[in-house]
């Protein structure tokens, strides 16, 4: 049973501490300058709202009390803001909404300033997160290049980051009749990278410091 977490809002449509991620997104959605983040325990989150966003949340080197620390979702510490940086909403987020792992798989890119969908693919009969997240990266870049656009991707996965630095992904999802529509997807996105070159920086969401992805589906 996935373990209770609490959603503080410090600028939002309706700043408080929620106790859901539908909720808590409901509240953010669309505002590039939402603050929001996640926290283990309602004692937590109500602390962490009663201090305000500063040198928890953190958008840059320059926020009050950047080099404190905080809890993630997964309980290991978070980055500093300054660590973090600030965002550039002038990129694409892509993140995967599974249903079950392996499972049917869908993703999408957005726009990371307006959270519009420039793409989506899925569900795919049956799949990994990993896959998903990778196969979301490269539709990005092809997505990208196809435009001309040197504009950064933004993943919340650090396998998929891995797989894309190696061109090959390395899963051990069963190949048969029901995952040949993802490891087609896969040896395609494979070939691309291995034959096409891109200018884009590809980096991680850090999403203990910035809150959800903006592409998340929202199934927590």
């Amino acid at each position: 049973m996935a373990k209770q977490k609490y959603y503080v809002v410090w600028e939002g449509k309706a700043p408080g501490v929620y106790k859901t991620w539908p909720e808590c997104k409901n509240q953010v959605d669309g505002l590039p300058d939402a603050k929001y983040k996640s926290f283990e325990s309602l004692e937590e989150a109500n602390a962490a709202y009663k201090k305000g966003w500063k040198g928890i949340w953190g958008r840059g080197s320059g926020a009050a009390g950047a080099s404190s620390k905080t809890k993630s979702a997964g309980g290991s510490s978070a980055k500093s803001a300054a660590d973090a940086g600030e965002i550039d909403y002038d990129s694409i987020s892509v993140d995967v909404g599974t249903q079950g792992n392996p499972g049917p798989v869908e993703y999408k890119g957005v726009d990371t300033r307006t959270g519009e969908v420039l793409f989506a693919v899925g569900p795919v009969r049956k799949g990994t997160n990993n896959l998903g997240e990778f196969l979301a990266i490269v539709h990005a870049l092809a997505y990208l290049k196809q435009q001309g656009s040197k504009k950064t991707v933004y993943t919340d996965s650090m396998n998929a980051l891995k797989w894309l630095k190696q061109k090959s992904v390395s899963s051990t999802l069963v190949r048969d009749a029901s995952t040949q529509e993802i490891w087609d997807l896969v040896e395609r996105a494979e070939r691309w990278l291995q034959t096409n070159s891109y200018p884009n920086k590809v980096l991680k969401w850090q999403t203990d410091v910035w809150g959800e992805i903006k592409a998340d589906y929202g199934r927590k």
